[in-house]
């Protein structure tokens, strides 16, 4: 499988950034993503995982946000559990591999089942939406820890896994079990060179 360079993922967020201030929200959280899971492969000892598969799944996790944004630059927060497909959705119709278009579709909260979609009434197709792979994990795991909130802000461990409380403790078990796979990143020197806060609990 081909895995595109930083280049070309660079030249399709610029294609389907709706402005510059949609891409720079969506290119720099992906960028840092991939700071993150790239900080925690060594960390883990990840024997196996394919570092150039893990470097274009954060890069492209989360491109279907362009998506949601309407003419006037306003985001659709309450659609915003869709991006995810609509990234998958997007990669396709680029003509993306499966394996690639995956990481959109498979990186929301800590995986979303089909009974998830159905319990939450959440606007998606009911099926399971849910990391199998190593690199798949790391990626939707390394993204926990940034937010594209306004402003945009890094969040500890016991941060997300207080959010993750929200939907079950099942969530928050998932959570622990990824940080027992992976390990837990140092955010301090990634917060201050990007200039966000690092959020230690909520």
């Amino acid at each position: 499988m081909a895995i595109p360079t930083l280049a070309q993922i660079r030249a399709l967020h610029e294609k389907h950034a709706p402005s510059a201030k949609a891409f720079d929200l969506v290119f720099t959280h992906c960028e840092i993503v991939w700071s993150i899971a790239e900080q925690l492969m060594p960390a883990s000892g990840c024997g196996g995982v394919d570092a150039e598969l893990v470097r274009a799944g954060c890069l492209l996790h989360d491109i279907g946000v362009y998506r949601l944004f309407d003419d006037a630059g306003r985001l659709d927060h309450a659609g915003y559990v869709r991006h995810g497909l609509l990234g998958h959705d997007l990669l396709a119709a680029e003509g993306f591999p499966e394996p690639l278009c995956r990481f959109c579709s498979c990186h929301t909260g800590v995986g979303l089942t089909a009974a998830d979609v159905l319990r939450q009434g959440l606007p998606l197709p009911p099926a399971d939406y849910v990391p199998v792979t190593r690199e798949e994990r790391l990626v939707m795991y390394a993204d926990k820890f940034h937010t594209k909130a306004s402003p945009p802000r890094f969040l500890s461990f016991p941060a997300y896994a207080e959010q993750a409380r929200r939907f079950g403790e099942d969530k928050v078990a998932a959570f622990h079990a990824l940080r027992a796979e992976f390990g837990e990143p140092d955010l301090g020197a990634l917060a201050s060179a990007h200039g966000h806060a690092l959020t230690e609990k909520n």
